[in-house]
């Protein structure tokens, strides 16, 4: 685990200002700065008039369906990019295939900037997975903007007798298979976290991926699937309501909206950390302008009502550069393709 801990999201890094604020110099970029986020408080903030002479809304696509902690990401993203925009962003949702389906849409869209990818911490495993298919994440598309970064809370329905990781690892170690969870997918950051549990508990469970984290989890609600990883604001309403338990986080440090939830590290396994991330991405050759005028809309909306919103349900918002959001998916695909390489590690 020591090369996922110093991989580890930097979710303090500080917020970049619009393209054309990063070009200005020592005060003037200060002075730019200051006057952006005045105006972003009153809401008279728009995107550059680069995106002026497009026509049509703008899409942005998301790998699940309906209900899940990216749909509702997205969702609050499109709802506060539009006004800066001056155009419709409404939210597309294509599940299937740990997010391929998606991915091969955008990349395969007409490079205008009117369809965008919600991409994820799931597109760089899946590269790192299969690098011979033809959607390649760090080849096919101009990365825009890095947005959130979360950790995953694994909770289980209270049918399940244990009440501490301990007593899970126990458990399982006792029955061999018996015990299944639910995931959002192949790759997704819930699947990976488990199979990370798996293989530093010495444990056998049966995996049983759905097409997004919204069927998943209600199927965790139902009893029907007894365990699972999932993003804090997914687990939050049911924590509160005991109608799931929470046994463990899977970031580093504990979490303030679930403080009395001990991290997995703490639960005998240090440096146990799997994280889960998504940004803004958009086909190879859309021009620099229209990357340009999504990332300021972008800027925009996560310095407005979205950040609070998120940081309330336990995701920070990670604002970057398109060069540096483009670095961080590459990085990402490398630390995965190595995990896979050392320990053989097979999410199919």
């Amino acid at each position: 685990m020591e090369l996922i801990r110093n991989q580890r999201l930097d979710a303090t890094a500080p917020i970049l200002g619009p393209t054309h604020i990063r070009r200005q110099d020592g005060l003037r970029r200060r002075a730019a700065v200051v006057t952006l986020l005045g105006l972003v408080t009153t809401g008279a903030v728009r995107a550059p008039n680069a995106w002026a002479g497009g026509t049509g809304i703008v899409r942005l696509v998301v790998a699940a369906p309906p209900g899940g902690s990216s749909d509702l990401l997205a969702r609050r993203l499109a709802r506060d990019m539009q006004p800066a925009l001056g155009r419709p962003v409404i939210v597309e949702n294509r599940p299937g295939a740990g997010g391929a389906i998606a991915a091969a849409f955008v990349a395969r869209a007409a490079p205008d900037g009117n369809t965008v990818l919600l991409s994820s911490s799931g597109d760089a495993v899946r590269q790192a997975l299969h690098p011979e298919r033809a959607i390649d994440i760090r080849t096919d598309f101009v990365h825009v903007t890095q947005v959130a970064a979360t950790t995953n809370v694994l909770v289980v329905h209270p049918s399940l007798q244990a009440r501490s990781l301990a007593a899970l690892v126990t458990e399982a170690r006792a029955h061999p298979g018996r015990l299944s969870y639910a995931s959002a997918g192949n790759g997704s950051s819930g699947h990976l976290a488990m199979e990370m549990l798996k293989q530093r508990a010495n444990i056998d469970m049966v995996h049983v991926p759905y097409q997004g984290g919204a069927p998943a989890f209600n199927e965790l609600l139902s009893g029907r699937a007894p365990l699972m990883f999932t993003n804090p604001d997914q687990a939050l309403p049911w924590i509160r309501r005991q109608r799931v338990r929470a046994l463990a986080v899977s970031s580093l440090q504990r979490i303030a909206v679930l403080d009395t939830v001990p991290t997995v590290s703490e639960c005998g396994f240090p440096g146990f950390e799997a994280t889960a991330w998504a940004g803004l991405s958009v086909p190879r050759g859309t021009p620099a302008s229209r990357v340009g005028a999504l990332h300021d809309a972008a800027y925009i909306a996560m310095n407005g009502a979205m950040r609070a919103e998120e940081s309330s349900i336990g995701i920070d918002v990670v604002s970057s550069s398109p060069e540096r959001y483009d670095a961080f998916i590459r990085s990402e695909v490398g630390k995965w393709a190595e995990l896979i390489r050392l320990t053989g590690l097979d999410l199919d």
